[in-house]
């Protein structure tokens, strides 16, 4: 499959909320300083903002509070809650989304003068301690001895998270019809013989088909979607009743089993992360 290029990587049909922004990206931040290995900003937006696939030549890491950020990279959506980041390599191309209100936050990493290498994009616990070295070098009036502290102290506490947050997308074209109605309503309830009837394909085709691509069954892949829409509705102050019932389970019950089947946790548990 050819590789997706930079209009391909918009976040497909996933339901783009009402209201929302759109805002091209910069590929290096304002102030950018030679002397600095780390550059970290921060801003809260008021309305659903969605930035357009870009790259940057700097590593960069997001995170938010009081909100999610949802990131199309390739054929992978990663869902960012509270509590997590993401570390975007140099040079990846990524499009991005953020819920109202949130506060999002990020930090540039020059990769020359970083020490911590990752193999791709990779969710990252975000500790307090970490956190707040971030804050802390985000401070215009940090000299520069102070800052060279700081960032060796980030450097010593970046790790990566045991809960990856990405859901595969199929990106066969037999499956696109499926992927698409998902990401557009997690909530539909239509089974391999239905879906297979409207695609005039047999369901043994689907099966194997979403195997080979995502290493999920359908049903999986499906409950896989549906956790990552429940990560936006949760830091969004949707409860768990709510939430059940916006994606389509009988009963809350339902949702918080099949939650903690995806992210080994339940959805109260990871809130407090």
């Amino acid at each position: 499959m050819a590789a997706p290029t930079h209009d391909d990587l918009n976040l497909g049909s996933w339901r783009r909320d009402p209201g929302t922004v759109l805002r091209q990206a910069v590929s290096v931040p304002p102030g950018a300083r030679a002397p600095q290995a780390i550059i970290a900003e921060s801003e809260v937006t008021r309305v659903p903002t969605e930035w357009s696939p870009h790259s940057h030549p700097m590593h960069e890491l997001v995170w938010v509070r009081g909100g999610t950020v949802t990131s199309r990279i390739g054929n992978r959506i990663f869902t960012v809650p509270p509590g997590f980041g993401l570390w975007l390599p140099a040079g990846v191309v990524h499009g991005g989304r953020l819920t109202a209100a949130a506060q999002f936050h990020d930090a540039f990493f020059a990769p020359d003068r970083t020490p911590v290498e990752f193999a791709g994009p990779t969710s990252i616990t975000m500790t307090p301690l970490l956190e707040s070295l971030l804050l802390r070098l985000a401070r215009p009036d940090l000299d520069a001895e102070a800052r060279a502290r700081t960032e060796a102290v980030v450097f010593d506490v970046l790790a990566p998270s045991e809960r990856q947050f990405a859901l595969e997308l199929p990106g066969d074209p037999r499956l696109d019809p499926i992927a698409e109605a998902l990401l557009a309503d997690p909530a539909d309830d239509r089974g391999l013989q239905e879906w297979a009837a409207l695609l005039r394909i047999s369901d043994r085709t689907i099966t194997r088909a979403f195997r080979e691509a995502t290493g999920l069954s359908f049903a999986q892949w499906r409950q896989a979607l549906r956790v990552h829409q429940a990560l936006a509705l949760l830091s969004e102050g949707v409860d768990v009743r709510g939430v059940s019932e916006r994606l389509g389970y009988a009963q809350p019950s339902t949702f918080i089993a099949a939650f903690r089947r995806v992210m080994k946790v339940t959805p109260g548990r990871l809130a407090q992360a």
